[in-house]
């Protein structure tokens, strides 16, 4: 039997036998396709394993305002919010939307209208302004995300260290059990500055808007994340706490 989301059940009905798995060459599969032979891809999955569902894990289930299926709103302003620093004498930068497909445009009005109702950004009158575009992410759905590159240019770059990757990993060197944490939009659990809320506006067919939480693709965000977690982790640190961005080991 083969399932699919977006196409009909396809039901097998034959004699079982055994055959032999013959393995040929990536060139030799190409030709015989060239050839006129037919190929199929399968992907082969137990249809009787089923993933639990959030309520159905213990933990989960015990500390359930914490793991969320989404983010309830806005999140608390923190001792360090997020700061766009400009360098000086630098005027306002801004570039016309970018044109889209309309199956991208009823996306794009999709999710502005989610993070309106979230009060992740809110419509602006600033005179900076980006454009956006979509990402397809690893499941096909697409993220929306602004195109930041020339605020990036004038931006005053952070310099707070990004661990080292080979780091993390001697600390690793003797564990044989591991807890894994994968924030929830962990970019959007940090505040914008009030003062640099206007540097994040960006403009679409449907309105011009700014972040009011910090969003993909500015230069220092990676930097000012990595910064929070260190606040936030900094006893636990080195004893049973490893921290790569949002990441959490």
């Amino acid at each position: 039997m083969i399932e699919s989301s977006s196409q009909p059940k396809v039901v097998f009905v034959g004699e079982r036998q055994v055959v032999p798995v013959c393995v040929i060459l990536a060139m030799e599969a190409r030709r015989l396709m060239l050839e006129g032979c037919e190929a199929y891809l399968a992907h082969m999955i137990d249809a009787e394993k089923v993933n639990p569902t959030l309520e159905e894990i213990p933990v989960v289930r015990d500390f359930f305002e914490v793991f969320l299926d989404d983010l309830p709103g806005l999140p608390p302003h923190r001792e360090m919010d997020f700061t766009i620093e400009t360098l000086l004498g630098v005027a306002p930068i801004f570039i016309s939307p970018y044109r889209m497909a309309p199956v991208e445009l009823q996306e794009l009005k999709k999710q502005i209208e989610e993070l309106l109702e979230k009060g992740f950004i809110k419509p602006s009158t600033s005179p900076w302004g980006a454009p956006v575009l979509f990402v397809k992410k690893k499941y096909g759905n697409m993220r929306l995300c602004v195109d930041y590159r020339q605020l990036n240019r004038v931006t005053v770059k952070n310099k707070y260290p990004l661990p080292r990757i080979d780091d993390l990993l001697d600390q690793l060197k003797g564990a044989t059990t591991f807890s894994k944490i994968n924030l929830r939009s962990g970019y959007w659990q940090l505040r914008i500055a009030e003062k640099d809320i206007p540097k994040t506006a960006f403009r679409t067919r449907y309105g011009h808007y700014e972040f009011l939480v910090m969003p993909f693709g500015l230069t220092n965000s990676p930097a000012a994340f990595v910064a929070l977690m260190n606040r936030t982790f900094h006893e636990y640190l080195d004893q049973f706490v490893i921290v790569f961005i949002d990441d959490i080991l």
